[in-house]
């Protein structure tokens, strides 16, 4: 599966949300935030400077000066030494319980003269609690799952006539879209009643997205699904 095949999926997801939904709508941040949840679950780089108007405007990611940040009084020769882009978590890879990196956008980052969080991370809750973010700016990210955030995705490139970013996310399967970690909680008759799996493969009728689905290359056939009755049922269209 191609990583830079996700990652401009989701930058130009985040285009076409940005263009359908109303300027005021906070909807969007939480949409974006699973969108991001889903690229970070993968193998792939950091691409929010790819679309950061778009994530600035709708209230996802937030900058500051760098001397904003709430440590820079007991760290300013830090912060003023920085020249260029830098994640803000440090790890220690000889600690109990190290777990990876995964959590490195937690703490921020900074590109000089910003300094950037993302909505819902620890630094987000530091600057809020600090009364550097207020009213709605202070409240995270309502949780949604990824298929809410697919569907709202396939509404909007539907307009558009986007057909193969309607087909891209699609051939993911029902087992990325909808599962877990203990898989799919559904059996056919159930996951076909699911308001998101209706509309969405509505869409995917509509648009004629199945047949750009099977091109893509992050298709998963159904017999190298965990579920292949289900995945197979999902490719029935």
């Amino acid at each position: 599966m191609s990583m830079h095949e996700i990652e401009d999926l989701v930058a130009d997801s985040v285009r076409v949300l940005d263009r359908h939904a109303a300027p005021d709508d906070p909807h969007v941040r939480d949409l974006f935030a699973a969108l991001y949840r889903f690229q970070n679950g993968h193998d792939c780089s950091f691409t929010h400077f790819r679309v950061m108007e778009i994530l600035l405007r709708r209230r996802y990611t937030y900058h500051f000066a760098v001397d904003r940040h709430p440590d820079y009084a007991e760290r300013s020769g830090y912060f003023d030494t920085l020249t260029g882009f830098t994640g803000l978590r440090d790890f220690d890879e000889d600690a109990p319980g190290f777990a990876g990196y995964e959590s490195w956008l937690e703490d921020g980052y900074a590109e000089p003269p910003y300094l950037y969080c993302d909505a819902g991370t620890a630094l987000w809750r530091r600057m809020a609690a600090a009364g550097e973010l207020t009213g709605p700016d202070a409240v995270a990210p309502r949780p949604v799952r990824l298929i809410e955030a697919v569907l709202a995705v396939a509404v909007a490139a539907e307009r558009e006539g986007d057909r193969e970013l309607v087909g891209m996310w699609y051939a993911f399967g029902c087992g990325t879209l909808l599962g877990g970690p203990a898989g799919l909680p559904f059996d056919r008759a159930e996951l076909a009643e699911l308001p998101g799996v209706r509309e969405l493969r509505a869409v995917v009728r509509r648009t004629g997205a199945l047949a750009a689905a099977r091109r893509s290359p992050c298709a998963v056939p159904p017999e190298f699904a965990e579920d292949d009755e289900l995945e197979a049922w999902w490719w029935e269209l």
